[in-house]
């Protein structure tokens, strides 16, 4: 199970939890090109490891446990690994 970025991080994309994660598996990060297009950032399912830095740094809790997701964000699953299918 991977991490999940949800909702609260619409037009917030504030980066901590990029600088943080050991696998790079959050992008875009603010020195791609992507990152200006993108309304939020996304979690490689696959890259990610599972560690939870990225949520214990997130400033609006918008980073959760697969498994703990609230169901109203439940969509975010596909949202994140369909950024990674482009």
């Amino acid at each position: 199970m991977a991490f999940i970025i949800a909702e609260p991080c619409i037009k917030v994309k504030s980066g901590e939890c990029v600088q943080v994660c050991p696998v790079d598996c959050i992008h875009p990060r603010q020195d791609e090109p992507e990152f200006a297009g993108v309304d939020m950032l996304y979690i490689d399912p696959v890259t990610c490891i599972n560690c939870g830095a990225c949520a214990a740094v997130c400033p609006v809790e918008a980073i959760f446990p697969e498994e703990d997701l609230p169901e109203k964000w439940s969509k975010f699953i596909q949202i994140n690994a369909d950024h990674y299918k482009k």
